[in-house]
């Protein structure tokens, strides 16, 4: 999950995203770190606090072999 990255992009802190999703920093920790996965219904908030599509935080990125295989 590229969390992390959309999460600093935004210019947003762990707690001041969790604050807006409504859950705890520790939580956004753990997905960013990949200990835990969010529900569907915490990925779309997630998306509408960053301000992209629910996909851009679930797909994967391309990697130089995916591609050339596409």
């Amino acid at each position: 999950m590229k969390l992390k990255q959309l999460r600093e992009a935004a210019g947003l802190s762990q707690a001041e995203l969790a604050a807006k999703v409504g859950v705890t920093q520790g939580f956004i920790s753990h997905i960013e770190i990949g200990v835990r996965n969010p529900t569907l219904k915490l990925t779309k908030a997630l998306a509408r606090a960053l301000g992209v599509k629910p996909s851009a935080l679930i797909e994967e990125e391309d990697t130089p072999s995916k591609a050339a295989g596409e």
